[in-house]
């Protein structure tokens, strides 16, 4: 999927959240992650987030731990 496909299904899926909340929380983690500086959110995690985050990237890395995108979108849809 290339940039403009993503941010079509994004636009999409916006559309579709009526919950304020839900749009407050992705607005705000949108937003921090356009004005942060590299490097600021992993200092502001903990020792256990580092090794959680660390953990699902080697994970991630074993093809048969992953799920395929489409049954993602299919339950977010």
């Amino acid at each position: 999927m290339g940039i403009s496909e993503l941010k079509s299904q994004l636009y999409k899926l916006l559309e579709k959240i009526e919950d304020e909340q839900l749009l407050r929380s992705i607005y705000s983690f949108l937003n921090e992650r356009e004005n942060s500086r590299e490097g600021r959110l992993w200092s502001s995690l903990t020792e256990e987030q580092r090794k959680e985050v660390l953990q699902a990237f080697d994970e991630s890395e074993d093809e048969s731990s992953l799920i395929d995108d489409a049954d993602v979108w299919k339950e977010v849809s």
